[in-house]
């Protein structure tokens, strides 16, 4: 089984990464965690700080790009997040999504409830939404 987990840093999408590496040490899976960046400044070392916290809280040893049966990506992302993750679900062969239903920012809080929104109404694949 693969797991997705995209996350923006903000403490909602943390919590559906805890909630997603618990989900996947408990049916063995692939963890792959996906940070969808709208800008090149984005700081994704502190993001990657900030997930391998909540890795290793969940009991999870953490490298830098690949985390035992964990893999984080920093990916582009198009003004369409919802459809970006509904991409990489289909290009990867993604079992499960879990994701927060909204992320940070003025924008940030649109787009990735937005996101959520998208992805659990496609059908595509088993969606849970952490608040």
């Amino acid at each position: 089984m693969k797991v997705l987990v995209p996350v923006d840093g903000s403490k909602c999408s943390m919590r559906a990464l805890g909630f997603g590496a618990d989900f996947a040490k408990r049916f063995d899976a692939t963890l792959d965690v996906v940070h969808f960046t709208d800008s090149p400044g984005s700081d994704t070392e502190r993001l990657k700080g900030k997930v391998e916290e909540v890795l290793e809280a969940e009991g999870l040893q953490t490298e830098t790009e690949v985390i035992g049966d964990v893999r984080l990506d920093n990916l582009k992302a198009s003004d369409q997040v919802g459809k970006d993750i509904l991409e990489l679900v289909e290009d990867r062969d993604y079992d499960h999504v879990v994701m927060g239903h909204h992320g940070t920012g003025r924008i940030g809080k649109f787009l990735l409830g937005s996101a959520a929104n998208t992805v659990s109404k496609s059908g595509k694949v088993p969606t849970t939404i952490v608040p």
